[in-house]
């Protein structure tokens, strides 16, 4: 396996359809950039920054060329994933100046389900296991990225760049949808409005208070469990009011289930249980609205379905530009 992944092969000229998907989405909010340039803090940073990124995206296509291979294609298409998590904090620094929603869902909520569940789910499963496994479930996110990735990096190579570019154009689909559906979910508005207003299904609109303001809820749980204190730990340091629909946690771990099952049934089996205590954690931690999970869970098949149909269109080709 590691002759085969350093093996010189006939290279493949151009761009990978994730990299030319991840410009026009460095080009788009280049020009939100340009648009918003007075009121952003730090516009020229932004600025160098995707210029950096797409000069790193013609470099290794550069650096591909002259030693093409599955390893050098598999760092091309990993870089590009791994900045979506450089990419998903923008969404706030772009929608932070629009009037926030979040009273729009909070009010569809109550007026669905008679209360927020995001409220009530821990208070009818207040038991430690419980809130230890959907913890476990939230925190396995990437992981399950990087687990079905992987899968099809090392067992269908075939496939690797087709899934790939799903991924990262369903996430930038979600990001575009965050940008202008400016939603921070319960752990950001029910502190904005206060816990009181929030319990007895009082839900107002609040402008652009996240332009300014940024507390976050502390998730209900078992505080001293190991997997609350690890995604505690990481939403203080990485979460932003911003993103709540729909729930990119359900929809991409759906894609990613729907990727397991077309490629292995036991990798479907083994991630079912993670995937399952994942969506409950949405709305457990008080991340999500349940109608942003709904969302995120309806959205998946129809990415998956519209996304698979533009790289089939545009953008199949063999990996190396062979049969």
């Amino acid at each position: 396996m590691a002759l085969d992944l350093f093996k010189r092969v006939e290279t493949r000229k151009g761009l990978f359809a994730v990299e030319k998907v991840a410009l026009i989405y460095n080009l788009l909010t280049t020009i939100l950039i340009l648009f918003l340039f007075q009121r952003i803090e730090n516009p020229w940073n932004m600025l160098l920054d995707r210029a950096m990124i797409a000069g790193m995206t013609f470099l290794l296509m550069y650096l591909y060329r002259l030693a093409p291979s599955k390893f050098s294609a598999f760092v091309r298409i990993a870089v590009q994933m791994s900045l979506l998590s450089y990419w998903y904090p923008d969404t706030y620094e772009f929608n932070r100046f629009l009037p926030n929603l979040d009273h729009v869902f909070a009010n569809a909520e109550h007026f669905m389900f008679g209360c927020q569940p995001a409220i009530h789910f821990c208070e009818v499963m207040p038991y430690n296991w419980f809130s230890e496994a959907v913890n476990m479930g939230y925190f396995a996110y990437y992981p399950m990225i990087l687990v079905v990735v992987m899968y099809y990096f090392i067992m269908r190579y075939d496939l690797f760049e087709k899934i790939s570019f799903v991924l990262v154009t369903s996430f930038f689909i979600y990001y575009l949808i965050y940008i202008f559906v400016p939603v921070a979910g319960p752990q950001y508005y029910f502190p904005a409005i206060g816990m009181d207003n929030a319990n007895i299904g009082e839900f107002w609109a609040i402008g652009d208070y996240f332009n300014y303001n940024r507390e976050l809820l502390p998730g209900p749980g078992y505080a001293d469990g190991f997997f609350y204190n690890l995604v505690e730990g990481s939403q203080q340091v990485g979460e932003r009011p911003t993103a709540a629909f729909p729930s990119s946690h359900v929809g991409v771990s759906t894609l990613l289930m729907i990727m397991a099952w077309r490629g292995s049934k036991v990798l479907f089996a083994c991630l079912m249980p993670f995937y399952l205590f994942l969506c409950c954690a949405t709305v457990y931690i008080q991340a999500h609205y349940l109608i942003d999970a709904f969302a995120g869970f309806i959205s998946a098949f129809i990415l998956y379905y519209l996304v698979t149909k533009m790289y089939n269109k545009w953008f199949a080709k063999p990996m190396f530009g062979v049969e």
